[in-house]
Formats: C-alpha cells, sequence, structure tokens
C-alpha cells in the first residue's frame, strides 16, 4: 500500500542503441515513472553531446515566443483543446524549425511592411491636418501676410511693434514654417521660441482632435499643428532647429490657397490609396497568425518535449565501442513492466533491430520518496511533504492526516452554521473542479483554495460535527431533544421575579440522564457557560493531544520494525511509552475516572486534579479522614486520595518514568559502542578487510564470479574502486563476461527483463563515532522528554482558540444582528434588518471563515508538524522527481516556462 509506505524502488541501468535512445526516452516521458541520474557530473552544459540539438531548441521557442508575442499583439486566444501531441522523431525538427522560420520571415516582412506603410499614412495624416489648419489659419487672417502682421503688432507692446517695422512704414517680408509637435511638448516649445528668438516670431497652434497612432507600438498619441512666422534666415536658422530639438515633424506648405488646396487633394488621394494598403496588410497578416494560433500550443508542447529529451539524453554516458548510450535511473518496481513496454515501443518506432537491456542494479545509496496519489489524497500528503519529504520506506503520516487534519481544525473552528458554508464551498469546488481546473488562472488565492476543496470539505463537514457537539449554530444552540434541567416546582411567575437562578442539578436534572447528544442547551443562556465549556474544552485537548502522541509513538514502532532496527524497540519506543504513558496517560485516566467515579451528589469533593498531578511530583499526599478522626483545615477533600493505593501507584508510575530517561540517553550509544568494537574485533583477523560487511561483500563476489565462469549467460559485473573485478577491468584483463556482449543478445524479451548482477559497492559505510552517536542521543532525549510537557501544553490551543472562535460568533451576533432583531419598528425595521444581515454576514464570511478559519488552519499545522510527526516521522528523504512530459501538458504559453 504506497499511501501506507513510500513505493519500493529500484535502481535500474539501461543500455540503449543510439538510434533508439530518442524513442525510448520519449516513451518513458509519456510514461512519467522514471528519474535518472545524470552520469556526466562534472562535463560542463556547452560540452555534452547533444548540445546543439538544445540550442537548436531554444532557437526554436525564441521563434515561437515571437509569434505568440504577435498572435496576443493581435488579441487572438491561444486555443487549447487538451491535445498532447507525441513528441516529434528527430528528422522532424528540421520541419518543424522550416514552419517556424517561414512563419517568422513572414510575420517579420509583413510588420516591417506595416510599419512603414503607417508611418508614411502618419506622416500624410499629419500633412492633412497642417494643410487644414494652415488653410483655416489664413482663411481668419486674409491671405495677405500683412495682415497677420497687423494683428501680431497689435498683440505685442509699442517698442516691440517698432522694432518689427523698419523705419518709413515699409513692408515686412515674412517666411514661416508649419509642423506637428506631441501636445505636451507644445508650452515648453513656445517659451523656448519666444526666449531664444527675443520675442521676434509669431506662432500659433492648434489640436489635433483625432490622435495619431504611433507606428511602431500602437499606441494613441495627442498631437498639436503649429505656425511660426519670422522674419531673416537667421531666425528662420533658429526655429528649425527648435523644431528639430523638440522632435516636431515640420511639412512644406505653400504660400498661395490655391497651391495648398491642390496638394490638400493630392493628400487625400494618397490617403485613401494607403488605407486600401493597409487594410489588405492587417488583412493577410491576420490570416497568418489566424494559421499560427491555432497551431501554436501544440507546437510549444513539441517543442518542449524535444528539448527535454535532448537535456535527458545529455545525462547519459555514450558507449563509442557498442554505440549505445548508457543511462541509471530510478523507478517504482510495480512500474517495471510499463518501463520494459516504454522501451519495446521505443525499438519499434525507432525501427532498431538491437533490442534494449536493463539491468538492476544494487546500491546503498537511498532511494527517492515516492507516493501514489490522486486528487484526493494529493492535499493531504502535500500537507506532510511541505514540513519534510518522507524518509525511503518510513511510515507516511499522510494516511492519517486525511482523518486527524479535518477533526483538529474543527475541534478549534467548531460552529455548525459557519461549518456548512465551507462544507458547501468545498462541494462546490469539487462539483465544478473539471471546469475550474481548465480556466487556469494566475489567482494564487484561488488556485490554493482550487488545490485544498477536498481538504475545505472534510474540514467543513467536520465542523458541522463538532459544531454539533457544542451545540453551536452561529452562536446559537438548538433544542433538538429537550434539555435535562428543569425548573423544579417555581411558577413561571417566580422565575420572571429572579434576574438569575441557580439551579442545583440534583434536585432539577432530568434522572441524572444527559443531553442525548452534545451539550445541553441550557448552558447557552447561563452566566457560568464560559466556565463550564473552559473546563470540557480543556480536558477534551488533553485527552486528544496526549492520545495523538501516543499514537504517534505506536507509529515509530512499525518504522523500528520494517527497518530492523530491533535495538530501538527497547531503547526507545518502549521507554518513550512508559515515560508517556505513566505522566500523561496517568492523567488522562484520572479525568475519565473523575468522569465515571463521582455523581451529583459527590461533586463537593470531586478530586482537583491539577492540584492532585501536583501533588504526584512533590511526593505530598493526604488521606481521607477516617471515622473519629479530625479534619485538616488546610486541606480540603478535593486535595484527599481517592482511589485505593493511589499513593503507591502513582509513585510507581513516576518513578518508571524517570527511570526511562537513563535508558533513551545511555543505553542506545553504548550497545551500539560495544556492536562496533565487536565489529573492528573480528574485521582485524581478515587482512586487508575493514568490516564484515566487506569480508560478505569479498565471499559474496567470489561466489558470483564462479557462477559467471559456468557459462550460464548472465553477466556479472563488479562495480567499485576497491572491487578486483572493477581493477581487471580497468586494466584491460576483463574476463570477456561483461554487459557489452549482453547487448547483443538475441532474446529481446531476456534482453530487456534479464535480472540484476550489477553491484555498486563504491558507497562506503561512515565510520562509527561514539561522540556524534551520544550528542544525538542526547538531543532526542532532551527534546522528547521536554517535548511531552511543553507539546501537552501547546494542544491546549485547541481549547483556546475553540474558546475564542465562539466567543467572537457571540460578540458578532449580539453586537450587530441581534439590533435590528430588537427593534420595534413597523415599516423602517424590515430594512434596518436588512442592513445589519448584510453587514453581519459579510463579517462572519471575512472574519470568522476566512480569518480565524485561517488561524485554526494554521495551528492544526503546527499540531501535525511538531506535536504529532516530531514522535515518528524523520522527513529526512528526497522527492522522486520523475521525467514526465505531464507538466508540459499545462503549459499555455510561452510565459508559463
Amino acid at each position: 500500500m504506497s499511501i501506507f509506505r513510500s513505493e519500493e524502488m529500484v535502481l535500474c541501468q539501461f543500455f540503449l542503441q543510439s538510434e533508439a535512445a530518442y524513442a525510448c526516452v520519449s516513451e518513458l516521458g509519456e510514461l512519467g515513472l522514471v528519474q535518472f541520474k545524470d552520469l556526466n557530473p562534472n562535463v560542463n552544459a556547452f560540452q555534452r553531446k547533444f548540445v546543439s540539438e538544445v540550442r537548436r531548441c531554444e532557437e526554436m521557442e525564441r521563434k515561437l515566443r515571437y509569434t505568440e508575442k504577435e498572435v496576443r499583439k493581435e488579441k487572438l486566444a491561444l486555443s487549447d483543446h487538451g491535445e498532447n501531441p507525441k513528441a516529434p522523431a528527430p528528422k522532424e525538427m528540421v520541419d518543424l524549425e522550416a514552419t517556424f522560420e517561414k512563419i517568422e520571415g513572414e510575420l517579420r516582412e509583413v510588420n516591417t511592411n506595416n510599419e512603414a506603410l503607417k508611418k508614411n499614412f502618419q506622416e500624410l495624416s499629419e500633412l492633412k491636418e497642417v494643410m487644414t489648419k494652415t488653410q483655416q489659419f489664413f482663411q481668419a487672417h486674409g491671405q495677405d501676410l500683412h495682415n497677420i502682421v497687423d494683428d501680431a503688432q497689435r498683440a505685442i507692446t509699442p517698442e516691440d511693434a517698432a522694432a518689427i517695422m523698419p523705419s518709413g512704414g515699409q513692408s515686412v517680408q515674412l517666411g514661416f514654417v508649419a509642423g506637428v509637435i506631441p501636445r505636451e511638448k507644445v508650452p515648453g516649445f513656445e517659451r523656448l521660441l519666444w526666449f531664444a528668438c527675443r520675442g521676434n516670431v509669431f506662432m500659433r497652434h492648434e489640436a489635433v482632435h483625432q490622435p495619431m497612432e504611433d507606428p511602431i507600438s500602437g499606441d494613441p498619441v495627442f498631437k498639436d499643428v503649429f505656425i511660426v512666422f519670422f522674419q531673416g534666415e537667421q531666425l528662420k536658422n533658429k526655429v528649425k532647429k527648435i523644431c528639430e530639438g523638440f522632435k516636431a515633424s515640420l511639412y512644406p506648405c505653400p504660400e498661395t490657397p490655391q497651391e495648398r488646396e491642390e496638394m490638400l487633394r493630392g493628400v487625400n488621394t494618397r490617403l485613401e490609396d494607403l488605407k486600401t494598403v493597409l487594410h489588405q496588410t492587417a488583412d493577410h497578416r491576420h490570416r497568418v497568425l489566424m494559421a499560427a494560433q491555432k497551431e501554436i500550443r501544440t507546437w510549444i508542447i513539441k517543442v518542449e518535449k524535444i528539448k527535454a529529451i535532448y537535456h535527458t539524453l545529455n545525462m547519459f554516458n555514450f558507449d563509442v565501442s557498442a554505440n549505445s548510450l548508457i543511462a541509471e535511473c530510478w523507478c517504482p518496481k510495480s512500474a517495471l513492466e510499463g518501463v520494459y513496454q516504454a522501451l519495446r515501443n521505443g525499438e519499434k518506432m525507432s525501427g532498431s533491430t538491437v533490442p534494449s537491456i536493463v539491468q538492476m542494479m544494487q546500491t546503498k545509496k537511498k532511494p527517492p520518496t515516492y507516493f501514489r496519489t490522486n486528487k484526493f489524497t494529493s492535499g493531504f500528503q502535500g500537507i506532510v511533504s511541505a514540513y519534510g519529504i518522507a524518509s525511503y520506506t518510513e511510515v507516511n503520516p499522510a494516511l492519517y492526516t486525511i482523518i486527524t487534519f479535518p477533526f483538529l481544525f474543527a475541534i478549534m473552528f467548531g460552529d455548525a452554521g459557519h461549518g456548512t458554508i465551507m462544507f458547501l464551498f468545498g462541494l462546490y469546488l469539487i462539483l465544478n473542479e473539471k471546469t475550474f481546473l481548465k480556466q487556469r488562472t494566475d489567482n494564487e488565492i484561488w488556485n490554493t483554495f482550487l488545490g485544498g476543496r477536498y481538504i475545505i470539505t472534510l474540514m467543513g463537514l467536520f465542523s458541522i460535527y463538532t459544531g454539533m457537539v457544542y451545540n453551536d449554530i452561529f452562536s446559537k444552540s438548538a433544542n433538538i431533544f429537550g434539555s435535562a434541567w428543569r425548573a423544579g416546582n417555581l411558577r413561571d411567575d417566580d422565575l420572571e421575579s429572579f434576574e438569575t437562578l441557580t439551579l442545583d442539578p440534583i434536585e432539577v436534572y432530568r434522572n441524572g440522564t444527559p443531553y442525548p447528544f452534545g451539550i445541553d442547551p441550557m448552558w447557552q443562556p447561563a452566566k457560568n457557560k464560559i466556565a463550564f465549556l473552559n473546563s470540557l474544552k480543556m480536558k477534551l485537548a488533553v485527552i486528544i493531544g496526549i492520545s495523538q502522541m501516543m499514537f504517534g509513538i505506536f507509529l515509530s514502532l512499525f518504522n523500528h520494525l520494517h527497518f530492523r532496527k530491533y535495538l530501538n524497540i527497547f531503547v526507545e519506543f518502549l521507554p518513550e511509552v512508559i515515560f508517556l504513558g505513566c505522566l500523561f496517560g496517568y492523567l488522562v485516566g484520572l479525568v475519565f475516572y473523575k468522569w465515571v467515579a463521582f455523581k451529583t451528589e459527590d461533586s463537593e469533593c470531586a478530586p482537583a486534579l491539577l492540584i492532585q498531578y501536583i501533588n504526584m511530583f512533590m511526593m505530598s499526599y493526604t488521606d481521607p479522614p477516617k471515622p473519629g478522626e479530625k479534619e485538616d483545615p488546610n486541606v480540603g477533600c478535593p486535595q484527599w486520595t481517592f482511589y485505593p493505593n493511589q499513593q503507591i501507584i502513582q509513585t510507581v508510575f513516576l518513578v518508571s518514568a524517570v527511570a526511562c530517561v537513563p535508558v533513551l540517553l545511555l543505553v542506545k550509544p553504548l550497545v551500539l559502542r560495544a556492536r562496533n568494537n565487536r565489529k573492528m574485533r573480528l574485521a582485524g583477523h581478515v587482512p586487508g578487510a575493514k568490516s564484515t560487511e566487506a569480508l560478505l561483500a569479498s565471499e559474496h563476489t567470489a561466489e558470483k564470479k564462479k557462477a559467471g565462469s559456468e557459462g550460464e549467460g548472465r553477466s556479472t559485473v563488479e562495480v567499485g574502486k576497491d572491487n578486483p573485478a572493477f581493477q581487471r577491468e580497468e586494466n584491460g584483463k576483463s574476463d570477456g563476461n561483461n554487459v557489452g556482449r549482453s547487448i547483443n543478445s538475441e532474446d529481446e524479451e531476456a534482453a530487456i527483463s534479464a535480472p540484476s548482477n550489477i553491484f555498486l559497492v563504491e558507497d562506503e559505510e561512515e565510520p562509527f563515532e561514539f561522540g556524534e552517536v551520544f550528542i544525538h542521543q542526547a538531543i532526542h532525549t532532551i527534546e522528547f522528554c521536554l517535548g511531552c510537557i511543553s507539546h501537552t501544553a501547546s494542544y491546549l490551543r485547541l481549547w483556546a482558540l475553540s474558546l475564542a472562535h465562539a466567543q467572537l460568533s457571540e460578540v458578532l451576533w449580539s453586537m450587530v444582528f441581534s439590533l435590528g432583531l430588537s427593534m420595534d419598528l413597523k415599516y423602517i425595521g424590515s430594512i434596518i434588518v436588512f442592513a445589519l444581515f448584510f453587514f453581519w454576514a459579510n463579517l462572519t464570511v471575512a472574519v470568522l471563515l476566512l480569518m480565524e478559519g485561517l488561524s485554526a488552519f494554521l495551528h492544526t499545522l503546527r499540531l501535525h508538524w511538531v506535536e504529532f510527526q516530531s514522535k515518528f516521522y524523520e522527513g529526512e528523504g528526497v522527492d522522486f522527481m520523475p521525467f514526465t512530459f505531464k507538466e508540459l501538458l499545462k503549459i499555455n504559453s510561452m510565459d508559463d516556462l
């Protein structure tokens, strides 16, 4: 069961023929259950065998990115039909490159022509505006320039006028330039003209109502038409330089109205022709992009698959003599048949006649951790993995988190009304998950909710249950079964005369029979409601916390048995169970004993558990007074011992717990040290041997070589620096019975599924260091003993957050919504109630569901990661990251890479 423990992994070695390697890796990528090892870690990325193919893929990516940008600029949506195209064969790369080259070249040519046409169209449009505005200006001031001079003289001071008019009243010969300038530059342009020319120029400007289109970016640009009058060549040069500095466009403007009208007609004709050409160019560009838009996502997936395959092939070793690629990979043992089938399919696709070879390898390296999950369990597995990847084949907490996580959340969030809203929201996400998953939004908050839809649903469902236990529905209680409390012989008039009334459970409680399910609704209006619920919820928090911690310790037993660490069972598991059980398990037993053994009549002398627990550590006991003895006035009856042999039992528990501390601290390091000393003494009698494992490995090697010399057709390869077979192969003295012969096997089935004969013995054991082992064990002992105390106190957050949630919900009800219900208004009251309900509902969702829900979620994470998982979970594994194309199918554009 892969959810209880991770999948069993095997290390395989592939021998793939060069012509079939691409197709085989492609099929393995479609399978998605193989993690390849990089056999060239010291080789630079630019020196690997398939670096040229990777560069070709990057060039195709660049062209696709350009095409996609043009498609988006045309405001076309990329089509996503859920297709999963196969990785193209290597020879098809040439066709793809030619297609992309053709599309890019065509688009660049069309864009270049379009930009040139748009620029020409803009210039003609500006010239048209200049002609139109200039014609209007001259019509307003007369066709003669002398009228303009007269207008200018009226607009300036007499001194300036005398400077402009020559002596004797001779006529002034004026020149002018006209053009277009961006609107935001007009004020600065006008001021500079005035100061640079010392007021000897006359300027008029008018806004162009229609914005111009930038020929490159397509953004709207607002411009003004201006006309500047001046006298003399010197001022003319100054004006042109200033126009050039402000990047104003100057256009020729004839002086006579006939020439201006003739030029305007010519400009209009050319504009109409350009509009036709631009329309045809846009249609052609749209057709090209429409054709690319239908295929671009398929092209992206194909190119990314090709690139991923060549990146993977760069991790292989190349055997020149056998013309084959050698790969090493991890894969689940249960997926071996799928791997074999993928290799066969790859061979058929490539047309290779030489079968691939799969060899199982033995190594001391820890395999990666892989859990086979589905859409329901993946969320809970993600919660566990966020703390740390599980070590290989250790107990997986995710199986139990499916139940404990929403349950602990619900204890803190317990409200049936709020839980119903959360449950309906999660159910809505589940029912519409296919639609939402296809949308692929970039909203991280929404994606988080969507990914945790099953967690939200379970949290809401469990919150409904705990809310019914608390009898809390939007801070109100439901009297479903009828309260077990009665008012006794009091009449209704007597009840109304009392503001508060104390009910004695001996007299008014219904035959000692409690409310059938949950908390009695009579506690809702009670003044001592908080005191009662505090006592109940605090005890429940301690019971649940200690139970979960004890369960975590028992899960560690399965790890010890699985990894055959039988010593840990006696020096870790049993002392931890005894320590936690004798101290804190005993406290849980006291709680249940008090609930069961003491009735209402004995409530006055019910034991004070906190004082009793303190007295246990202080070894202070007070027995109940015997008949005839006088009671100690300083010690009340709640502090008396309340069951037979209490002092003996508590002393035994305390001594047992204290005795477990030195066992946890000392026994394991001392036993491991004795084992290591014995191993070293045994290894000292074997020349050249360092450990018993080395001796056994040598004997195993000799047996394998003997079996290989009998000609059974199986190859035995020993890989390791200290291995004699490895040294002989380095010296060129191999006996010839090696993998190179197995590659030419005629039996395809036998070649692929041949059993393992390769042993990696290069991983030497770390030397035993008593100091490190002792320090590690000391840290573990201190962490466990102190953790039992701090973690028990930490579980009190279940009580604290439950109380806070209930009180905050009650405050929102009493101070917001109930105000409208208490108003005695005939007509306007409904409007006020509706407004207050809207305000109350929004606060409930924003504060109680979102903020309080997030707070309870984070506290639940803490309880699982620290208090629960620390009892058995190492979390020191390496995540299994298979070579797969599944993630490529989520790509919607090049921006997703």
